[in-house]
């Protein structure tokens, strides 16, 4: 079985609505129409989501075009960013960068990338076994979408055995990349949808 692990596209920010509940944007709309293109995703013997909006669009149109349900887990949120919510981009993108760069620490208040780190390897240990569950023999995928690049970044450092590293991030909203469930190997890095 193949663990497709996405994240979700481009989200419309308003700095008045609290981050969990942003929605896709129309460029974030757009490139999920291609993310339903890709053949995987129309194989898909279930699709996870957190608990955001954001990823909960995502993960039902993928699971609209496979006929597969959608398993809702909030373990597979996003590192917990709420003591600080939303935050303009440039200071954002520091504290993300202090985040991966201290693993055990935690920044101005944020869950720690070594704590996100260990949720989100348990919560995909657990999807990939309720897929097995669900699965037969129309398909062999499952589809994970986490809320952010940064906790599928966390998994996939955990999976190669390397340090965390935000050197290994998405390049973008609305990235991918694959895993063989089998011997857990990463079959290639972050792909932009």
């Amino acid at each position: 079985m193949r663990l497709l692990v996405v994240s979700h596209p481009e989200v419309q920010v308003d700095p008045t609505v609290p981050v969990p509940q942003w929605g896709l944007s129309a460029a974030g709309c757009d490139r999920l129409q291609r993310l339903l293109r890709l053949p995987w995703a129309r194989s898909a013997v279930l699709v996870a989501s957190s608990t955001e909006r954001k990823a909960l669009q995502t993960a039902q149109a993928v699971a609209e075009v496979s006929g597969c349900p959608v398993h809702v887990d909030a373990q597979l949120g996003e590192n917990d960013r709420s003591a600080t919510g939303f935050v303009p981009p440039e200071e954002f993108e520091a504290l993300a960068d202090a985040f991966f760069a201290e693993p055990g620490r935690s920044v101005r208040g944020w869950e720690t990338a070594a704590a996100a780190q260990q949720r989100i390897v348990r919560a995909v240990d657990g999807v990939v076994a309720r897929a097995l569950l669900v699965a037969d023999a129309r398909a062999d995928d499952v589809v994970v979408v986490s809320t952010h690049g940064g906790v599928g970044t966390l998994l996939q450092c955990a999976l190669r055995g390397v340090p965390i590293d935000r050197r290994h991030d998405q390049p973008g909203q609305g990235s991918w990349y694959s895993v063989d469930t089998a011997t857990w190997e990463v079959a290639h890095g972050w792909r932009r949808i």
